[in-house]
């Protein structure tokens, strides 16, 4: 390696772990703007907050749960549990909240959520894969 390159500093794991858990509140904060857009909501900074805060609260728990800071980018030991307790908490909070919790929008948010939480995972652990093969 040449003096005028430099190797990227290893991120550290609490970096990572803010890193993860920003995209996952993002991904969530996107799938409810979503969700309100395509059926014409009304108030859309307050509405998303209003539809994000539910999954946003199990996601944490999920956090907290499967201890993803120790991992983060990993989709079995972060990913999934992130994933399910957004999904399962979110449902539960939205029905104990009054909100609606009817079949097809707990199908899309099954489906939009795991496109989004384990999706970025999948892609860095593929990014990362190809990485390795290309390194050997």
């Amino acid at each position: 390696m040449s003096s005028l390159e430099t190797k990227p500093a290893p991120t550290s794991p609490v970096r990572a772990a803010m890193g993860a858990a920003a995209v996952d509140t993002v991904l969530i904060l996107v799938f409810a703007a979503i969700g309100r857009d395509a059926h014409h909501r009304e108030e859309p900074i307050l509405g998303v907050l209003l539809t994000a805060w539910p999954f946003l609260a199990g996601a944490a728990a999920g956090w907290i749960i499967a201890r993803a800071w120790r991992s983060p980018l990993s989709v079995r030991r972060a990913g999934v549990p992130v994933w399910v307790a957004s999904l399962v908490g979110g449902m539960l909070l939205r029905a104990l909240t009054g909100q609606t919790v009817v079949l097809p929008f707990i199908i899309v948010a099954t489906l939009a959520l795991a496109v989004f939480l384990l999706g970025y995972r999948l892609l860095l652990a593929a990014a990362a894969q190809l990485r390795r093969r290309q390194g050997k």
